[in-house]
C-alpha cells in the first residue's frame, strides 16, 4: 500500500511535535501519581485537563466528536476507550489511561497501564502486573524494531514475537480491530501500525515518519464489543485488558519517542537502541 509523501515530515515539524508529546507525558504522570483506592476516573480526567491546560495546550481528546474528555479511563476487563465517571478505584484494579495533547497545531498521544495499590488478592495483582509489563515490554520491543526496520509491518511482528515470547501458558489475545496510527497535526494520520503480522509490509520506514505504537492485549480471548456508552471497548470473556502507547519520530539521526521525556532511552535499552534528539 502507498501513501502520500505528507505522510513524511520535515525536521522543523518533528521537532515542533516534541513539546506536545512532553506534555501528554506530564499528564499521564501526573494521573499515575493520583491513582489510588477511592479516587474516581472523573478525578483523574480533571489532573490531566489541569495539567495539560497549565503548559498552555489542550486535550485532542475533545477534539474528537462527540468525546468530551481529556483521557480515556478503561479499567480491568475494559480494555481501551473507557470514559471518565464516577468509578471509584479498587486496589488490585488494572487501570489503562490514554491521553493526548495538541499544542501549535502538533499532536502528542501515549498510553500507560497502572496497578491500583493497596490490599488485593496476590494472584490478582500478580496476574495484571504481568499483563502490564508484557504490554509494555511489546511497546518497546515494536519501538526498537522501528529503529532498523524498512517497513512498519516489522514493527507488529517484533510486537507479536514479544507477546508470544514472554506470555504465561495459554498466551495472551491481541486486539485486532484497534490499531496504531501515524500522527502530527491530526491525533489520528496514515499509516496503520498493526499490532500483529499481516501479509502488508506496511508503509516505508524513513525519515520524517511519525507514529503512535499502541498494542493492546488482554488476558483472555481477543474478542470485544463496545458498551452502551458507544465507546468504551471491552473483552467479551470479562477477561483483563492492558493498553501501552508512545509517539515516535523516525528521522536522519534515528528514532526519537515522543512522549518520553528521555526519548526513549530507559525503554530501549534492553533492545541495544540508543535514540538521537532530532536535528536541525
Amino acid at each position: 500500500m502507498a501513501f502520500r509523501s505528507s505522510v513524511y515530515k520535515s525536521p522543523a515539524q518533528l521537532r515542533a511535535m516534541v513539546e506536545p508529546g512532553l506534555i501528554t507525558a506530564a499528564a499521564l504522570d501526573a494521573v499515575s501519581a493520583l491513582i489510588r483506592p477511592g479516587v474516581t476516573t472523573l478525578e483523574l480526567d480533571a489532573e490531566a485537563s489541569r495539567v495539560i491546560r497549565s503548559r498552555g495546550a489542550r486535550s485532542n481528546f475533545q477534539l474528537v466528536r462527540g468525546y468530551r474528555h481529556t483521557i480515556c479511563a478503561s479499567v480491568n476487563e475494559q480494555v481501551v476507550h473507557g470514559i471518565p465517571g464516577d468509578r471509584v478505584l479498587q486496589a488490585g484494579d488494572l487501570v489503562s489511561i490514554d491521553a493526548g495533547a495538541e499544542l501549535r497545531g502538533w499532536n502528542g498521544d501515549s498510553a500507560i497501564s497502572v496497578i491500583v495499590p493497596g490490599d488485593a488478592p496476590r494472584e490478582i495483582v500478580t496476574a495484571r502486573q504481568r499483563l502490564s509489563d508484557v504490554t509494555e515490554g511489546s511497546l518497546w520491543a515494536g519501538i526498537a524494531a522501528l529503529a532498523t526496520a524498512r517497513r512498519l509491518g516489522e514493527v507488529g511482528a517484533a510486537i507479536q514475537d514479544y507477546i508470544e515470547a514472554n506470555a504465561p501458558e495459554g498466551g495472551y489475545g491481541i486486539l485486532r480491530e484497534y490499531v496504531g496510527h501515524g500522527i502530527g497535526r491530526k491525533m489520528h494520520e496514515s499509516p496503520s501500525i498493526f499490532n500483529y503480522r499481516t501479509p502488508d509490509p506496511g508503509a516505508e520506514v524513513r525519515p520524517g515518519l511519525a507514529v503512535a505504537i499502541e498494542p493492546m492485549v488482554v488476558a483472555g480471548d481477543e474478542a470485544t464489543f463496545v458498551e452502551d456508552d458507544d465507546w468504551t471497548v471491552s473483552t467479551l470473556d470479562g477477561s483483563d485488558g492492558s493498553h501501552w502507547e508512545h509517539s515516535v519520530a523516525v528521522h536522519d539521526g534515528g528514532i526519537w519517542v515522543l512522549t518520553a521525556p528521555d526519548g526513549g532511552a530507559a525503554g530501549l535499552a534492553p533492545f541495544g537502541i540508543v535514540p538521537r534528539e532530532i536535528g536541525h
